[in-house]
């Protein structure tokens, strides 16, 4: 099926602003979750304050990232998931043919990390393996090739974890869905309870979050938790 033109058109404006690497810097910067004003985009993507005014502007048109006035400082970050999402997807089409594929990620990164609101790296995609080989895990709606749902154990299990699973079920965005991990090259949890689970392991101490990166390191309490509540020996 050909898609209808101005999707065409759209999709090739979208490529085009993700494109140029001073932009594409300052979008993976954002990918961490926080918000960062122009002047700390500037000096990550290595331009003047005046030209980063400039391509935040386009982001902005393209609705990639948006903006929070506050006070007299502006604060840009992703336009929402789906661009998280996309700049992930296109990390993985980067790594080049995946039969070749030898991870060259940071070690601190590669381990755990966040991806935009929720878990990833090794210990995310040997989570999400693990919540299925429990049976915790199954297929989301039919018209969510992605989707993941929680079992009935799973959410029982959650639940004993501290994570409120009528509470996500109730919030205006995705349960779960596949997110393709760029580092593994395999699927963690996102949605929103890729983002309970991230939110409930720093309550709880189980990773602590790196001041200067996305990078999470996990504690030896987190260690034992994962064996204990999980059966996940790392």
């Amino acid at each position: 099926m050909v898609a209808e033109p101005h999707v065409e058109v759209g999709a090739a404006s979208i490529a085009a602003a993700i494109g140029e690497p001073a932009r594409a810097r300052m979008l993976y910067c954002l990918l961490d979750g926080h918000a960062r004003t122009s002047t700390e985009l500037a000096v990550v993507a290595e331009v003047s304050p005046s030209t980063a005014s400039v391509h935040l502007a386009r982001l902005k048109e393209q609705r990639l990232v948006k903006v929070l006035s506050q006070g007299k400082h502006r604060y840009y970050s992703l336009d929402g998931e789906s661009v998280a999402r996309a700049l992930e997807a296109l990390t993985v089409l980067a790594g080049g043919p995946r039969q070749k594929f030898t991870p060259a990620t940071p070690p601190y990164l590669r381990s755990a990390r966040t991806c935009y609101d929720h878990m990833a790296g090794y210990l995310a995609v040997s989570l999400r393996d693990r919540f299925e080989k429990l049976n915790w895990l199954g297929p989301g709606s039919s018209s969510e090739e992605d989707g993941y749902d929680l079992t009935e154990s799973g959410a029982k299990s959650l639940q004993a974890s501290g994570i409120d699973v009528e509470a996500i079920r109730a919030q205006r965005r995705r349960f779960a869905y596949a997110c393709v991990d760029w580092s593994e090259r395999r699927p963690h949890i996102g949605g929103a309870l890729g983002c309970a689970i991230l939110q409930a392991a720093l309550k709880q101490e189980w990773f602590v979050q790196n001041l200067d990166s996305r990078g999470l390191t996990l504690t030896a309490l987190g260690r034992r938790q994962m064996q204990t509540r999980f059966g996940l020996d790392i």
